[in-house]
């Protein structure tokens, strides 16, 4: 499946802004055997004053742009052509539980992608007694690494309501849990906190998500999303697999990566400064669309 994808993210400032430096994760990554960006690029309106493209600890791309000069508005806009192979249906070949701990030790390696450099509590997920004791309870009968991830996100599913109101992109997952509401990000947040409890490395994935209308409407523009869900380490035979606990699903041809991270703190799509005073208004749009 190879889509069309267009982001569009823009800031009004009630007074002009001015000096401001921004970070910006917006661009997709190609990954063997799951998708390939034909292309990809980005606008910005006004034109900073400095851009420079590079790569992240976890191989993201990363955009740094700085603005010197005043400012009512600031847009940013994602153009990008990305195919999404079809995965091959995985049988569980994942360690049993009980084996878990020493196929964990058996993989030494601290490279970006190791599994034990999303094993401990990361800057958005510490430890959490109350989610470490309810997915103990959701894990009692899963016998394997596979199952044991499968049944937290489903679980998790069932128990949570996605509520756009409910949170902040800034709420603790403490909060999140306790109102059992929020979005994708608190979804993907508890998941990885549960996992990690158990012994099992998780992250975040920062994606797009394809929508469809209800049967018989058309579709909106801009009504896609920015998405966000977990992947959990499997073992060594089974690797990192992709579940998304909003939905209650396999990652798949639906989804599209942005980038990996231990939580939303390493793949934010903006973070920076910029000095202004008064209000602002910010908009975001996504559009995914199969390319013709």
């Amino acid at each position: 499946m190879i889509y069309s994808i267009r982001l569009r993210i823009s800031y009004a400032y009630e007074r002009p802004a001015d000096v401001g430096r921004h970070l910006l994760r917006l661009l997709p990554i190609s990954l063997p055997g799951v998708q390939i960006v034909h292309d990809a690029r980005l606008a910005f309106q006004p034109r900073p004053s400095e851009v420079i493209n590079r790569r992240d600890f976890f191989g993201n791309e990363c955009t740094e742009i700085a603005y010197v000069d005043r400012q009512e508005r600031t847009e940013f806009e994602m153009l990008a052509r990305v195919e999404r192979l079809e995965l091959t249906p995985r049988l569980d070949v994942s360690p049993r539980r009980r084996d878990f701990e020493a196929e964990m030790a058996g993989t030494p390696s601290l490279s970006p992608h190791a599994p034990h450099q999303f094993l401990w509590s990361s800057p958005r997920v510490p430890r959490h007694a109350g989610i470490a004791a309810w997915a103990a309870e959701q894990a009692r009968d899963a016998e394997t690494a596979f199952a044991t991830a499968d049944a937290i996100c489903t679980a998790l599913h069932r128990d949570m309501t996605f509520d756009a109101k409910a949170t902040l992109v800034d709420t603790p997952i403490a909060r999140a849990f306790e109102l059992r509401r929020g979005v994708c990000q608190d979804f993907t947040h508890i998941a990885i906190c549960a996992l990690r409890s158990l012994g099992i490395p998780a992250g975040y994935v920062s994606g797009f998500l394809r929508t469809l209308p209800p049967k018989g409407k058309e579709r909106l523009e801009g009504a896609d999303a920015m998405h966000a869900w977990v992947r959990a380490w499997c073992g060594n035979e089974m690797g990192w697999v992709e579940f998304d606990p909003t939905n209650a699903m396999l990652a798949g041809t639906d989804h599209v990566v942005i980038g990996y991270g231990r939580d939303y703190f390493d793949v934010s799509p903006v973070k920076g400064a910029l000095r202004f005073t008064g209000g602002r208004s910010t908009k975001q749009a996504v559009d995914v669309v199969e390319a013709t």
